[in-house]
């Protein structure tokens, strides 16, 4: 297969099961500075920490200060567990010659926490689009399109996995093909936004992505 298509992955709640952790803290920051307790963390899913600030916290500097020192905290003590059948996935796209691609909202120093963690992960992804490398995040498809570019595939040959809505209408607004994670959302709600949806990669193959068989 090789090069005729790339394969490329958002982070949280497609590689590693973090989003429910993150819903947590941002719940409770929704709750404590913005009297928002309808589940603020489920508003601000696929977005990165700048553009949180500046939607939500704009003109709150010290706000802003006191949440990325909770939050460095926070992602210092989280639980980096894998989506179930992830690991074999990607070794069997590393077989293929498949080439991959991370393209995640979290910036550099939450990576380097996720290696420490999964310094094996590492491998899977010589190439890496992180909130540090792009001036507009998901849904817009910045990240997406620059993956692609640096692989050297178009992006009509690209696959995407995306477990948050922002990130469906980021590989969609890209020309994608968009595979649907239902690990955040339930599938009926995402199903609209994507090509197709599995529940997480356990007996996934590469061929039957790929060839964009139903799941």
């Amino acid at each position: 297969m090789g090069k005729e298509c790339a394969v490329l992955f958002d982070l949280d709640g497609v590689i590693i099961d973090t989003e429910p952790q993150y819903s947590v803290f941002w719940d409770r920051a929704g709750k404590d500075y913005l009297h928002d307790a309808d589940h603020f963390g489920m508003k601000i899913k696929g977005n990165t920490l700048q553009q949180i600030f500046d939607l939500h916290f704009a003109g709150h500097e010290d706000w802003q200060r006191e949440i990325t020192a909770a939050l460095s905290e926070w992602e210092q003590n989280m639980h980096f567990d894998l989506i179930p059948g992830i690991l074999d996935f990607l070794e069997k796209l590393q077989a293929h010659c498949i080439p991959t691609a991370l393209v995640t909202s979290s910036d550099d120093s939450k990576l380097g926490h996720l290696w420490e963690a999964h310094p094996s992960l590492q491998q899977f992804f010589p190439t890496i689009i992180s909130a540090d490398d792009i001036t507009r995040s998901k849904p817009d498809p910045e990240g997406y399109l620059l993956a692609s570019q640096r692989l050297e595939v178009v992006p009509q040959k690209s696959f995407v996995f995306e477990d948050s809505r922002a990130g469906l209408q980021a590989g969609r607004a890209g020309g994608m093909t968009v595979i649907g994670v239902a690990t955040t959302l339930p599938a009926q709600e995402i199903a609209p936004l994507a090509d197709y949806v599995i529940h997480d990669f356990v007996g996934i193959s590469p061929e039957e992505i790929l060839l964009r068989k139903k799941i």
